[in-house]
């Protein structure tokens, strides 16, 4: 075919230009010129676009991008824009501008959390825009299949400021369809164009008046377009005249045309070209896109995929669908603007949180790398944001209680994306999109939670989205749902094995759908949907029946009568019981998959999370290695629990899904005696910080502090205690003012400000475990705020292994002087020297609590040792002093070993000896050696041994009790033990 042939195809027929405009000639002729004639077109496209100069040949040829001559404007828009120079319209405009720059400018809430210099005008990554065709939108929808749903790579890309570019024909291009699934960004795009246009950075149009397709088909009254743009935007009534009456170049945005119902047929929608005739609304966008009300406007449509068909390919000069980030290196430099915002990361030192904040960024960007399935989701802009939002959850939480729970950022996320819409507006149900997503999504996820599957198959799609479907509506709204909003929830697995499978986009979605799905009810057998129906409808009759049997009964005194009437009320009362024990089934899955015994001794969900998003630094799974399919699915019972709080049930009411407040109610006082029962059976670590995870996604206090009550002993040793699990631990137990008889935090990465959010929780705990922690002096220093504090009931405060130094010994000492209930002190490998011992010896005299101190491994030498024994000889309660694994001479031996509880009142455990006898504290002693082994020099743990194995040898020499005897050769088989395991390595 010729390229005048396929030009000519191009134009539309004369049968439909004459559709479409007026009868007059001049008008025909004008609409001809504008379309053809090459010195009009080129002059308008150079006002368009003032940065290159384009000139066309006068037949149709393909648009070149080269500069050309400039041509004179003509007269009609040099008056047209010496009418805009006026003082008046200027000023209008300038308002104008300034309020759509307010208003498109402004932020939800989500958005505030990354710092106060946020904003779309100075934060947006584009997304990559590619031109389209109506045949490609019109294509016959495919199978559910994983060759379709895969994204081919963008061809085509055309940028937001080339979309009004002349067309293939030369012909210039005013109505613009941009289109895209839910979640690819097309309403930031839009607000993003407004604000450049608000800024200047658009100056190819004087005038855009954007409008919302929704606000629109709540209109219903008859409105001239004028009376519409001034009803609107008042400030622009000086510039409404000019509208159809210059040469002003505007740009109307319509934004969601799925929301309106447009009827292009000329029986449905008359023509219109006066802009001051009150029509519908909707007539007043069709004639617009005719190009039969101001033609010389430009209009950009936004709409979902299902929905182009609705304007005729006649009426479309550009097709273009928003392809969302699918270059890799857009989504790292989304991931970099949003994560690198000053104050995103809230309060604290600002190298630290910037250090923070890059390494954040550096690991995300090599787990992009590694073509993870995290790369497949970020595909669409929405999930970008909901990691970065959750990436500021887990690392920069810091106040108490929590400002944001983990349900809430997931219900915050669905509201954004599907808050008002509709699945298909030209269905008479008129459903909320989200109620649908949690109907059928919701049923996919929760058999796969049960499953405990992730990766579903095309049979499995079909069986939960097509089994129940038996109505013409039914299969149109699932048409729509596969169209539009199925790839925001599954994408295909790239996993190696699994192509033709899907899983969720973000897998904690899975999650949350199906604990949605529960919460919701939909979870439902056949016999009590077809009981609820049939309920409702015996439940209205009835009403209706009662009053008839009423004058019946006077009339004709009947006794059967009330019989029948009490007949027809048994069954919605027995089905509301029914419904009762809905909720007591709810209630038991919530308190079943949270205390699952085979997920004990699994990482912490936080920490799940964190790795599903981060990835787990380390060495690759081998390809040949057989891969983990045992799943875990431990966010669903707290998704649970969250969904049922006060602000996520009301967040969902505005996405029709309802749950009502009773429904709460009754789910958490039947949960509630399972749950406490069941974590007072002792939790690991793990699960029961997952547990007090659960208890602050729920957001019920009374619940709570019920809860935390029977939690006398909270044992997270070993559990990586974040910023944010600090802040949940001092919210959860803060609903409470009960002692906690032992805290155990042991290697939990604590730090200065951990202590500093978890202060309110240690001031009443009694026995209080700090080991192996990285403590330094800065701790030490709140560690003495601590123990001064009035309301301080700490008795038993263990710092092994902490890098405590000398001073923080002065900070512990001063501590210590003034604290009235501390009885033992574990101050074992803390780094003291001399100077920290003789620190802490010296405070020890206005203290007349302690019993014990433990300053074993503290490289202390003769001097510092006998100066506390001598402080400990007039100390009121302090009967036992660990001065073990101490750089202690012979004489200082001798001397410790002279020391007598009967007379001197306290005793040294130094060796594992006691002058010809064996100590009574030799196994406790051992047992601290083998447990912090791990932690310590082993070259010194061997010589202290060796010197451990030397004096229990002369003491056994020098004993003649073969009791005694016996007794030193069973503690020399233990440290001869322990040496051979240390120098083959097995200890």
């Amino acid at each position: 075919m010729s390229r005048a042939m396929q030009c000519q195809s191009c134009l539309p027929s004369w049968n439909q230009m004459h559709q479409f405009l007026p009868g007059g000639r001049g008008t025909r002729s004008m609409y001809l010129c504008a379309a053809s004639v090459p010195g009009t077109a080129g002059s308008f496209l150079r006002k368009i676009l003032p940065s290159s100069s384009i000139s066309l040949p006068r037949g149709c040829a393909q648009h070149q991008g080269g500069s050309q001559g400039r041509s004179a404007q003509p007269s009609s828009s040099r008056h047209g824009l010496s009418q805009l120079r006026n003082v008046a319209y200027s000023d209008a405009i300038k308002q104008h501008q300034k309020r759509l720059a307010a208003w498109f400018s402004h932020q939800p809430n989500e958005e505030r959390q990354f710092g106060p210099s946020f904003s779309l005008d100075a934060v947006h990554v584009d997304p990559v825009i590619r031109q389209s065709s109506l045949e490609e939108i019109l294509k016959p929808s495919p199978d559910l299949t994983i060759q379709n749903q895969l994204q081919q790579p963008c061809s085509r890309v055309i940028t937001l400021q080339n979309l009004f570019d002349v067309d293939a024909c030369g012909r210039q291009v005013k109505n613009v369809v941009l289109y895209g699934t839910v979640g690819t960004g097309k309403s930031t795009l839009i607000k993003k164009m407004v604000v450049d246009w608000c800024h200047g950075r658009l100056p190819c149009f004087e005038l855009v008046i954007p409008f919302s397709c929704e606000d629109l088909s709540h209109s219903h009254a008859p409105i001239s377009l004028r009376r519409l743009v001034s009803k609107k935007y008042q400030h622009l009534r000086d510039v409404v005249p000019m509208l159809g009456a210059s040469n002003l170049k505007v740009l109307f945005i319509l934004n969601g045309l799925e929301r309106l119902n447009l009827d292009f047929r000329l029986a449905g929608t008359e023509l219109c070209c006066d802009p001051n005739e009150p029509v519908p609304s909707s007539a007043i966008v069709v004639n617009l896109l005719r190009k039969y009300l101001l033609p010389e406007a430009s209009i950009i449509v936004t709409t979902r995929p299902s929905a182009v068909r609705r304007i005729p390919a006649k009426y479309v000069g550009r097709y273009a669908e928003i392809c969302g980030f699918s270059d890799t290196n857009l989504q790292k430099l989304y991931f970099q603007m949003r994560l690198s915002q000053p104050g995103c990361s809230g309060e604290g030192s600002v190298s630290s949180s910037s250090g923070e904040q890059e390494n954040l960024v550096e690991m995300l960007s090599r787990n992009l790398e590694r073509h993870n399935q995290i790369a497949a989701a970020c595909f669409l802009p929405s999930y970008c944001w909901l990691v970065c939002t959750t990436l500021h959850f887990l690392y920069f939480t810091r106040t108490v209680p929590p400002s944001q729970t983990l349900t809430g950022i997931y219900t915050s996320f669905l509201r954004l994306n599907f808050s008002g819409e509709v699945l298909d507006s030209t269905d008479p149900t008129n459903i909320s999109m989200m109620k649908y997503v949690a109907k059928m999504v919701g049923k996919l996820a929760y058999e796969g939670v049960m499953s405990r599957k992730t990766c579903f198959s095309e049979d499995d799609l079909q069986q939960c989205f097509e089994v129940e479907m038996k109505t013409e509506s039914e299969l149109n709204l699932l048409e729509v749902f596969r169209s539009d909003v199925f790839r925001f929830f599954l994408t295909p697995c790239v996993q190696p094995g699994k192509e033709h499978t899907f899983v969720f986009t973000i897998p904690a979605m899975q999650e949350y759908l199906a604990a949605l799905y529960v919460v919701l009810g939909e979870k439902k057998t056949l016999t009590q949907r077809v009981g609820k129906e049939l309920s409702e409808v015996i439940g209205k009759v009835s009403e209706d029946v009662a009053v008839v049997l009423s004058i019946i009964s006077k009339v004709l005194p009947m006794r059967f009568l009330p019989v029948l009437f009490n007949l027809l009320k048994i069954f919605p009362r027995y089905f509301s019981r029914l419904s009762g024990r809905d909720r007591d089934a709810i209630a038991h899955t919530m308190a079943e998959e949270l205390f699952k015994e085979e997920d004990y001794y699994n990482d912490d969900v936080l920490d799940q999370i964190n790795s599903s998003i981060l990835g787990v630094e380390g060495p690759m799974r081998h390809p040949d290695e057989a891969p983990d399919d045992d799943e875990v699915f431990e966010l669903f019972p707290i998704f649970m629990g969250g969904i049922l709080s006060r602000r996520n049930r009301a967040i969902l009411e505005q996405l029709g899904c309802s749950i009502k407040n009773l429904a709460a109610f009754e789910i958490a006082k039947a949960m509630k005696k399972t749950v406490i029962r069941k974590s007072r059976m002792g939790l690991p670590p793990s699960e029961l910080m997952d547990y007090l995870f659960f208890l602050h996604e729920f957001q019920n206090e009374r619940f709570t502090a019920e809860a935390v009550r029977s939690l006398r002993t909270v044992n997270l040793s070993s559990v990586r205690m974040t910023p944010l699990k600090c802040s949940v631990l001092a919210a959860v137990m803060g609903t409470t003012s009960h002692e906690v008889e032992e805290l155990n935090l042991t290697s939990c990465n604590l730090d200065t400000s951990s202590l500093r959010i978890l202060f309110p929780v240690l001031l009443r705990c009694k026995a209080l475990h700090l080991q192996l922690n990285s403590l330094g002096s800065d701790a030490c220093r709140e560690i003495r705020d601590l123990l001064l504090h009035e309301k301080c009931v700490v008795s038993n405060l263990r710092l092994a292994n902490n890098p405590v130094g000398e001073q923080g010994a002065q900070y512990l000492a001063e501590g210590l002087a003034g604290n009235r209930s501390l009885t033992h002190l574990s101050l074992l490998h803390a780094a003291l020297g001399d100077r920290g011992a003789v620190l802490i010896a010296q405070h020890l005299a206005e203290n007349q609590h302690l019993q014990e101190l433990n300053l074993g491994y503290n490289s202390l030498t003769d001097t510092a040792a006998l100066r506390v024994v001598e402080v400990a000889k007039k100390h009121a309660a302090l009967d036992k002093v660990h001065l073990y694994f101490n750089d202690i001479s012979e004489d200082g031996k001798r001397v410790l070993h002279s020391l007598r509880m009967d007379r001197d009142g306290v005793r040294a455990l130094v060796f594992l000896t006691a002058g010809t006898d064996v100590s009574d504290y030799w196994s406790n002693i051992l047992n601290v050696v083998q447990k912090n082994l791990p932690f310590w020099d082993r070259e010194r743990v061997r010589q202290h041994l060796a010197l451990f194995l030397q004096d229990l040898e002369s003491s056994r020499r020098q004993t003649a009790s073969p009791w005694r005897k016996a007794k030193f050769l069973r503690v020399e088989s233990e440290v001869k033990k322990m040496l051979g395991k240390l120098q083959q390595g097995t200890l």
